[in-house]
Formats: structure tokens, sequence, C-alpha cells
């Protein structure tokens, strides 16, 4: 660990060191009101550590702790199909929209791509640290920008890896069997079994929605782990005034594997992948993906890479 990750590690330590305890019974309000905080961390465990003392000192259901998935607990094993492919193939439409590297629906391609490819846990006690939780009484749940169409393959990738959220979900315990517009939203999202899966959509926003549709009142605090801060500051931001202290974490362990991300060689695999896909979808049906079909990109004159 550097210089200065050690520094946050030990304000971050003396800070919740005030906290204390193990959890234990609900306790009395604390005399002063708790503040919002922003840190980062590149380990679940200071998370963990955190939600476990403040739920000793307000009690465990005042304590919702909500975590990402991408990039977070779980990250692709390659770069193609990954958060970063995605947030490439965004700005290369944008400012390169006749690339040939560019395919013509990522969501859709996305969504092949979550098909074939297994995730890996973004640290290996990543599993361990959301059991903790769980076993303490804490409601925990994950909160994903992927969209209701990836429910499937997201849940695969979640059990396969030993993490489930239906234990300590907001209730109902296994959600809703439809998708949903959630209140403050515009797209259709679905709670299932303690993830939320909000298709993008501000997540400070979704989370306030999901507390008013599951009847849950407002905890005193929110204890967040996400690696992108556009996601913290939309909590922090909802959450702004209200009786509700949140602390965001901003996890830090898949910077590297983000920064080094290769668009040209994920286009590569992209075009040597994409027949054995076609394949599979023609003999076996689009049930599981809906792969695009190629096109004549408008303005461009000459069909970009097949997608």
């Amino acid at each position: 660990m550097n210089s200065n990750a050690r520094s946050l590690t030990f304000v971050l330590l003396a800070c919740v060191s005030l906290i204390g305890g193990c959890v234990t019974q609900p306790k009395s309000a604390p005399s002063e009101p708790l503040q919002n905080i922003l840190a980062a961390t590149e380990d679940l465990s200071m998370v963990a550590d955190e939600a476990l003392q403040l739920a000793d000192r307000l009690g465990r259901e005042q304590v919702l702790v909500v975590f990402d998935i991408d990039n977070t607990l779980l990250a692709m094993e390659q770069g193609l199909g990954s958060d970063q492919w995605y947030y490439w193939q965004r700005d290369l439409a944008a400012s390169d929209p006749c690339s040939g590297m560019l395919v013509s629906d990522r969501l859709k391609v996305q969504g092949a791509l979550f098909f074939a490819s297994g995730m890996r846990p973004t640290q290996p006690d990543a599993a361990a640290q959301l059991q903790r939780l769980q076993a303490a009484g804490l409601p925990v749940i994950a909160v994903t920008s992927r969209g209701p169409e990836f429910r499937l393959p997201t849940f695969r990738e979640l059990r396969r890896h030993g993490m489930a959220f239906w234990p300590s979900a907001l209730p109902p315990q296994r959600g809703w069997p439809v998708d949903y517009v959630p209140a403050g939203g515009s797209r259709e999202a679905r709670y299932e079994d303690g993830v939320f899966l909000t298709a993008g959509q501000d997540k400070g926003v979704m989370i306030q929605a999901l507390l008013a549709k599951t009847g849950t009142p407002a905890p005193a605090a929110i204890v967040i782990a996400d690696d992108k801060q556009g996601n913290l500051d939309d909590v922090l931001a909802a959450f702004q005034g209200s009786n509700t202290a949140v602390h965001a974490w901003r996890y830090t362990r898949e910077d590297a594997n983000v920064a080094a991300f290769d668009g040209r060689a994920a286009a590569a695999e992209w075009d040597a992948l994409r027949p054995a896909l076609v394949t599979i979808e023609r003999l076996l049906g689009p049930d599981h993906f809906d792969l695009p079909a190629q096109v004549v990109r408008e303005g461009c004159g000459v069909a970009g890479s097949p997608d």
C-alpha cells in the first residue's frame, strides 16, 4: 500500500474508532448527528468494519449497506464487455461515430458478452465481507447500473461466487417478479432477491424510490461502496439535508485494470468472438441474448465492424 493510501487508511480508522465496538443490541441515538463521509479504499473489509461499528452505535436496522456490482464486488475476466469497455464504446460513438471499432448497439453486445463470459471477485474475500454483514443482521443490498435484461447472467455470477443478497434484502425479501419504472425514474428497473437493477439511473434517486416502495423507513445511515465517483455523488446529493447520513466509499482496487483497458485489443477480441455467438444464437435461439444486426451508420457510407 502506498503512503497516500496508508495515510487515508489511518485517518479513516481514527475516525471510525470513535464509533467503536462490535454489533450488539441497538443503543440510544448519538448525541451528535452523523456527518456525511466520502472516502476511498481498495479493501472491502474497511467498508464492512465501518458498517458494523455504525450498527453498534445506531442499531443494525438503522444502517443500510449498499454494494455496487461491476468493478466493486465482481469484475469481468477480460476488458471486452466490462464497464470500461461500455464507457469506451459510449465515448467512441460520440467522438468517432464512423469508427470500425464501434458496435451498433453496445447494450445488446454487452448482454451477449455477459452471457458468454465469467466474472471474478474483485478481491479474494469479497463474499466473506458481504457475509460478515449479513451474519450480523444488517440490511444489505446491491444497487447496480445494469438493466433488468441482464438479470440472469448477473445472478449466475453472484451465486457462482457465493454472493446472495436475498437473506439481507429490504422487504419483500424476494422483491417483485416484474419490471417497473421507479418513482423519479424514466426507465424500467427491477428489484429481485436484494439486487436492484436500475438501468443506469441516478442511484441516489433509485435508493430513495426503493425505500419508499418497500415501505422501509429511512435509515440513520447508508454505507455505500461503488467504484464510480458519480454514483456516490448522486447518493450524497439525494440524501443531503435529510436525517440519513451517507458514508460513501469509492472502491479503487480495479482502477489499474480500468486504466489499462485497450480498446483496440477489445475490438479484435470481439471480431474473433462474434462468429461463435452468431452460431449459438442461430442454432439455440435468442433466449439469452439478441445480437444486433450489422448496419450502415448514417453519414458513414460503409458498414462498420460487424457486431
